[in-house]
């Protein structure tokens, strides 16, 4: 019966959608094109009702398998909206407040700094302004590990701080993943049990989960994609349970229209009578808590320069040709997703797809945005994808430059075997660099996907190139000596500019293990 309503909804006669929009499957197949994106699905609300859901291209590269309303895909960061209205449910039951400590809620939390352990709050874990760095920590779930939500949380009192406590905006997943664990401290319930009953049933998210265990033989989901040195290519969905409530929600565009209506309607479900949260949450949740810069865009994107930027509880809020717009984006390993609302117009826009071209996300959000607030016609695809191929440009130049810095006739100080050996980072854990008959090959104990040939590069820096090639996250490996000439310390930091900032070799200080 839903699936027929649903048709019955597409099949609205044209003149209920903006004219701008009448040429919308064209313009998303030719941004499929230009940014190689094998799958989307694109879902519009306005003024509480579903205007548009479905699906372009396919779920596997090579299959006939077509994309449709209902067909899954990893949200990434689209999930800590889940999780701050989970808290959200529960401020409004009266078991927290945003401004609980933590530590009275998790007694053992603990990070580097103690004062920052005794102040921190429930809305300082929402906000990234803990002190961080940017992505600090990310290597204990990405690419996927063995560390449990709670190994994790231990290991939070060895990142040291970038800044102080509360004074500077830096995004990050682990202290989300410290939020989700709030819900079962005060409920006994699991993160991933109460976002299923209080949320996907409540609101009617039939199709969603919050694990790829979920994804079996025969089921609707999207594979995902990586550029693999160059090539498109399927690769497996990644497993990072341990870090759920931060990025683990599978959803489709038929379930994020729903959530979109009920965030528009400040909580309200559809029926008018119940809501999800109250309307004093919803506020607080799209309410400024971190300021964020506000700087100059490229010239090509000045139309869009924005007046202000702030991150909410799960909500990136600025504007949009002069309206409050609250949006959010989602990235994993083969996945990109956007959220977008306008919440004075009652519209949003969801784009889900299966490729890491993040490009795609702006061009289709874009123009749906203009054929509502605005009479003009931009084309963003051509826009943004140009605005890429600079980016990539400039890495290359950079690579390029550091290649030919470089004294490719020098020679490591020690011999390769003497580099080889047992490592620790205090946060990370263990390391292992062992002498092969190839070379050397380097393995981080609880993530298996980084292990990497050693290529040497100049004097005794190294380059880990990882075998599994879809990470694109080659690495430099710069050992140290003592003055008896034995390994002091060891420093990584990404090959690339465009490595995603969750590969934080940059903040490991990998010490011979004793």
């Amino acid at each position: 019966m839903q699936k027929l309503l649903l048709a019955l909804l597409l099949a609205l006669p044209a003149f209920s959608q903006p004219a701008a929009l009448r040429d919308l499957d064209e313009y998303i197949q030719r941004a499929m094109k230009t940014f190689d994106v094998p799958g989307v699905a694109v879902a519009v609300v306005k003024d509480g009702q579903v205007v548009l859901a479905k699906g372009y291209g396919v779920r596997r590269l090579g299959e006939s398998a077509s994309v449709d309303p209902h067909t899954l895909f990893g949200i990434g960061s689209n999930t800590k909206a889940f999780t701050t209205a989970s808290l959200a449910i529960l401020a409004d039951e009266g078991k927290l407040s945003w401004d609980d400590r933590v530590v009275d809620r998790l007694p053992g939390f603990q990070m580097y700094d103690p004062y920052v352990t005794h102040e921190m709050t429930i809305r300082d874990l929402l906000t990234h302004r803990s002190g961080l760095g940017l992505g600090a920590g990310d290597l204990l779930f990405f690419p996927p590990s063995s560390y449990t939500r709670e190994d994790i949380i231990y290991k939070l009192r060895y990142i040291k701080p970038e800044t102080s406590f509360r004074s500077k905006y830096a995004y990050d997943n682990l202290l989300y993943m410290v939020a989700g664990q709030i819900i079962p401290a005060v409920t006994g319930e699991q993160w991933q049990d109460f976002i299923r009953e209080r949320i996907f049933a409540t609101v009617g998210m039939n199709d969603s989960t919050t694990t790829v265990a979920a994804f079996r033989s025969g089921t609707d989901f999207a594979t995902p994609h990586s550029e693999v040195e160059g090539k498109l290519t399927p690769i497996a969905a990644a497993q990072i349970d341990n870090l759920a409530p931060a990025g683990a929600i599978n959803s489709s565009v038929t379930d994020m229209a729903k959530w979109m209506m009920v965030q528009l309607a400040g909580g309200k479900l559809p029926d008018g009578d119940k809501r999800l949260f109250s309307e004093k949450e919803g506020r607080e949740m799209w309410s400024a808590q971190t300021i964020l810069p506000v700087g100059e865009p490229p010239a090509a994107l000045a139309a869009l320069r924005i007046n202000f930027a702030a991150y909410g509880l799960g909500w990136v809020l600025r504007d949009y040709r002069g309206r409050k717009y609250v949006s959010h984006t989602g990235g994993l390993p083969g996945y990109v997703s956007q959220v977008a609302l306008i919440p004075d117009a009652k519209l949003g826009v969801v784009v889900l797809t299966n490729q890491e071209a993040t490009g795609i996300l702006s061009s289709i959000v874009d123009r749906i945005l203009d054929a509502y607030l605005t009479d003009q016609q931009t084309d963003w695809t051509t826009v943004f994808h140009d605005l890429v191929e600079k980016q990539r440009a400039q890495a290359a130049d950079v690579e390029k430059k550091h290649s030919g810095e470089r004294n490719a006739a020098s020679k490591p100080s020690l011999a390769l075997e003497k580099y080889a050996g047992e490592y620790v980072d205090a946060w990370y854990g263990d390391i292992s660099i062992s002498s092969e008959p190839k070379g050397l090959v380097m393995r981080f104990s609880h993530s298996p996907a980084l292990t990497g040939d050693l290529e040497h590069w100049q004097y005794d820096t190294f380059v880990a190139h990882w075998r599994d090639r879809s990470l694109a996250a080659d690495a430099f490996v710069a050992f140290s000596l003592n003055p008896d000439g034995s390994v002091n310390q060891v420093k990584m930091v990404p090959v690339s500019s465009l490595t995603d900032f969750s590969y934080d070799f940059q903040d490991l200080l990998i010490k011979p293990k004793k």
